[in-house]
């Protein structure tokens, strides 16, 4: 486990079976993965998901637990998952992030794992984090407002694809 909320449990990803399903439920479907990365695409096997997660692992290790990509626990289900990172060709500039299942939309899951992601990386003495949306992702543009991040304006900077960009300053 890396941080609790009051209703969830964020941990990592781990290579269990329900785990990788979950992901590639999650991935899978074109109304998640159209918000995702400079070229979106759903995943299309198993084995995408199973790869996923050695990637998340291996990044998590490497940046010995301080950045990763992490499954949301509510409760017996997981929601989805909750990133934080470097953003592209950044050391300092770090962005958090959120992936979730439609069936735990609208739960406030993303803001509460977010804000917790947040409030640990300022811990550990970090003075800002971004995150960056598609324009049209209203839901994910008022969890950056929840979250009282200040809107940047729209940004190619980090993706190679124009971004809403948002900054929270601790």
């Amino acid at each position: 486990m890396l941080y609790t909320t009051e209703r969830l449990t964020v941990r990592e990803w781990t290579a269990d079976p329900a785990d990788v399903d979950r992901i590639f439920d999650i991935y899978s479907r074109w109304e998640v993965a159209r918000w995702l990365g400079a070229a979106p695409k759903a995943m299309s096997t198993r084995d995408e998901a199973a790869s996923l997660v050695d990637r998340w692992h291996a990044f998590h290790v490497e940046s010995e637990g301080r950045y990763g990509a992490w499954a949301i626990q509510a409760e017996t289900k997981i929601a989805g998952t909750v990133l934080f990172k470097p953003l592209p060709g950044e050391r300092d500039e770090i962005e958090v992030g959120w992936h979730l299942h439609p069936d735990s939309w609208g739960n406030g899951y993303a803001t509460e794992a977010a804000r917790g992601a947040i409030e640990r990386g300022f811990a550990s003495g970090l003075t800002e984090v971004f995150a960056v949306v598609y324009p049209g992702n209203t839901a994910s543009i008022a969890v950056c407002h929840r979250l009282g991040m200040t809107p940047l304006g729209r940004t190619s900077k980090w993706y190679g694809v124009e971004l809403e960009a948002f900054r929270k300053v601790s």
